[in-house]
């Protein structure tokens, strides 16, 4: 697997994504033949390739049994330790992700990507080493965040398999969450500030996380919570010494300027 450029895309299955470790490695094993030769024979024009791979472009069972062997020592050897933290980073990402869809919309989820993703109506737009257009055609995108990925998103390199693009996973609280289309009436309704904080909920926090993303004081988080409270638009619980707010379902119905039928219809 070279540092940079073309690797095949048969090492990472979409069996992988919803079934895990052992169906993914069976996934890679089950490859046709005529793939293996031709995505070997691709990563062969830009990477200087070890004599035994010439055996897995012919789909030798023994050399397959192998390289099932050795995806699994390295996630045992090298993952498993780390797994907890791995699964963390990736879980925060995918989650602040998912409650900004629900309480804002896809667009607003779109633009919460950084680090090389920029969505652009109607693009999303990565800063990708090769200059290129994925055109989906009906298709949906499958967005994975990944611990390893540190620089630059990734995609396959096949634009015929299901478009897949791998980005680095965000630590809890790097993303900003952003203003979303209805914010201009949020901000009339609620006031700037009050709004900034509500729509920072998209995600739950402390109040000091809110005070920080919000960019106000630690005492006026405090308080622009508890008027939202008491609003019924968020709901706050203590844990140990701390108070973690969220949203309620009317609060997601606000931000995302849809209120449910029950308030709609007084």
């Amino acid at each position: 697997m070279p540092p940079r450029g073309y690797f095949p895309d048969f090492l990472t299955p979409a069996a992988s994504l919803g079934s895990g470790l052992d169906e993914g490695v069976e996934a890679v094993l089950s490859t046709p033949r005529r793939r293996l030769s031709t995505e070997l024979a691709a990563m062969a024009m830009n990477t200087s390739l070890p004599p035994w791979t010439r055996r897995l472009a012919d789909g030798e069972p023994e050399v397959l049994r192998r390289l099932g062997r050795a995806l699994r020592q390295h996630h045992a050897t090298v993952l498993q330790p780390a797994w907890r933290q791995i699964s963390q980073r990736v879980q925060q990402d995918r989650q602040r992700r998912v409650q900004t869809q629900c309480a804002a919309g896809t667009e607003a989820m779109l633009r919460t990507f950084d680090n090389g993703l920029s969505w652009q109506p109607p693009f999303l737009v990565a800063d990708y080493p090769v200059d290129r257009d994925l055109h989906l055609d009906g298709r949906g995108l499958v967005l994975v965040p990944s611990y390893f990925c540190r620089r630059t998103p990734v995609t396959l390199a096949d634009t015929g398999l299901p478009p897949i693009l791998v980005y680095p996973a965000q630590a809890h609280g790097a993303a900003r969450v952003p203003m979303t289309p209805s914010g201009n009436e949020l901000a009339q309704l609620l006031g700037h500030t009050r709004a900034a904080v509500l729509q920072t909920l998209a995600e739950e926090c402390t109040t000091t996380e809110l005070a920080r993303r919000a960019g106000v004081s630690a005492s006026s988080a405090s308080e622009h919570a508890a008027v939202l409270r008491g609003a019924g638009l968020i709901t706050s619980t203590q844990q140990r010494n701390r108070v973690h707010h969220s949203l309620t379902t009317l609060g997601s119905a606000l931000l995302a300027g849809n209120p449910p039928p029950s308030v709609a219809g007084r």
